[in-house]
This record gives C-alpha cells, structure tokens and sequence, in this order.
C-alpha cells in the first residue's frame, strides 16, 4: 500500500526524468529525490533500526547507494519509490545483522512490534492508543514460539529457511508454526476487545 502511494506521488513521466536526471549526476536531482522519500525512508529504517541517530546515519546512506546505482537501475522491474524502499529496508536489516546492530536486537519490545503490526506507513503511525492495546494483546496470546518466529521475519529479516536454521528446527516445522502464528494473530485482531483465548 505504501509503494503505491510513493508512486501515485512521483507519476510516470516525472519519475523517468528524475531518473535521467540522476543518470546524469545532477546533485539537484538527488536532492528532489530526497525531499520527496526522505521521511519515509527514515521511517521505515527508524521502525527497525530502532534507533534514531542509526536511523540517521542510514537513511543517508541509503541516498548514497541510490547515487552510487543509479545506472543499474531497471524501470522495467518496477518503480523508483520501490527501488529506494527496497535499499531502506535492506539497509537496515543489514545494520540489524551486523554486528553493531546485535545489541539494538535485544531491545526490541513487544510495543515496536504492535506499532509495525499495525500498518506500514506515516497514516498507520497514528493509530488509536486502543489499537495498540488490541495489538498487544493479540500478541500476548500467541505461544511464545509463534511470538518468537514473528520478531525473528520482521525485524531480522529472516526467511523461513533461516529461522529454522537458526532454531535449529526442521523447515516444514517453521512453515507450519508461521501460518500458525499469522492465522491466529488476525484472528485475536478480530476479536472484540476483553475477549481471551
């Protein structure tokens, strides 16, 4: 939903001549670029990386990368919002995976995950304080392997094959308990408040 947005922002023919433009080395136009996903940029690293001065630091980073590739870049392979998004999240999973970002790891709560899992973009930001307790108690009644499998997919990016590396479990097992976590996570979301499991 978020792509979608970014794009219906930037449109087709502006797009393309921010590209050539950038293409082109024009310093102006990394600026433009800047300007328009700068804050969503920073969100997104900020909702994983946790921290705002890292936050910071990567969200300039990601500009310079996008400087730096910019002629590999393939419209045909999608948009340049997607593009830029794509490297914001990379990048700070990236930082997640390092060693520096080991530490940040260990303080993630359940209150960034229930903003996360209420959606992924600055209108989401504002959710009701309701929808955040509903949020946390909809996590709280998960088993704790299935929390766990949850935390391990969205803050350190891990696929499935991963995480059952990781837990040392079979694959076709974390397949399973992932389902099972997702399922039963929209259905506690469903239920009406006050409501247990």
């Amino acid at each position: 939903m978020l792509f979608l947005i970014l794009s219906a922002i930037l449109g087709p023919d502006e797009s393309r001549r921010l590209i050539e433009r950038l293409r082109a080395r024009d310093a102006t136009a990394l600026g433009e670029l800047y300007d328009r996903y700068g804050g969503v940029v920073y969100s997104i690293i900020l909702r994983i990386a946790r921290d705002k001065a890292t936050s910071e630091d990567l969200t300039q980073e990601v500009f310079l990368r996008v400087w730096n590739r910019i002629p590999s870049f393939d419209a045909e392979r999608g948009s340049l919002s997607t593009w830029v998004l794509t490297i914001a999240r990379h990048s700070a999973i990236d930082f997640l995976r390092s060693r520096s970002g080991k530490q940040a790891r260990l303080n993630i709560s359940i209150e960034t995950l229930e903003r996360s899992l209420t959606g992924g973009n600055a209108e989401t930001e504002l959710q009701s304080a309701t929808d955040a307790k509903k949020v946390r108690a909809a996590m709280a009644r998960l088993e704790p392997k299935h929390r766990q499998l949850l935390e391990l997919a969205y803050f350190d990016g891990l696929s499935q094959s991963e995480m059952a590396e990781k837990l040392e479990l079979p694959l076709g097992t974390v397949k399973t308990w992932v389902r099972t976590a997702l399922r039963q996570l929209r259905e506690n979301l469903q239920q009406p408040s006050g409501v247990n499991a």
